[in-house]
């Protein structure tokens, strides 16, 4: 099924009745925080599983979806997915390591975002998002495209906040920004900014 920009893929509370893989595009798992307010809380590159935990957790949804670009996104209904665990070994573990690894990634998430200060959060953030979806052919610049209220959700802080750090990061020589895309041009001292918290 295709999706738009910004349009609902999956929805929290709810029950799950497929597993999704996102075949191309971008999505962003989103946690309701109340009062109409929305914490991003992971990105999901193409070529990925999404949507999956509640199935592993016997549970309902606890975020939901959102495509982030135009993308397409195709589902295997669950009682499909238990057979094919039931025969395949192997697309368990598959599914432990995601689920093993996200929870690893979680946790350094929780102290960054609690623990370090604005610009080390951002600065981690960027990283992040190089390390996650690359860089274009010239090297330098992010993969991703986010609008700023996504990336300072992404890094637990206000717009304001991560449009004045960007501003300082773009000024001391750090980064470039041009519209949405941002380039990397010290990645050693955004390293030391995000190390130093």
């Amino acid at each position: 099924r295709s999706f738009k920009r910004n349009e609902l893929i999956y929805q929290e509370n709810e029950t799950p009745t497929h597993i999704l893989f996102l075949v191309n595009g971008m999505a962003k798992i989103i946690k309701e925080c109340g009062m109409g307010r929305s914490q991003v809380v992971r990105i999901i590159k193409e070529q990925s599983f999404m949507g999956f935990r509640a199935f592993f957790a016997h549970e309902r949804n606890t975020t939901s979806a959102l495509a982030l670009e135009d993308s397409t996104v195709a589902a295997l209904p669950l009682d499909i997915m238990a057979e094919l665990i039931e025969m395949h070994h192997s697309i368990t573990d598959y599914f432990i390591t995601i689920l093993a690894t996200t929870l690893g990634e979680t946790d350094n998430r929780f102290v960054t975002i609690t623990q370090k200060h604005i610009r080390g959060r951002l600065a981690e953030t960027i990283l992040a998002l190089k390390a996650n979806y690359g860089i274009e052919n010239d090297d330098k610049t992010l993969n991703v495209i986010m609008n700023r209220y996504d990336l300072a959700s992404l890094s637990n802080m206000s717009t304001s906040n991560a449009i004045r750090t960007l501003s300082s990061f773009a000024s001391e020589g750090l980064i470039e920004i041009s519209g949405r895309k941002i380039r990397i041009l010290s990645e050693e001292e955004l390293a030391k900014i995000s190390r130093l918290g």
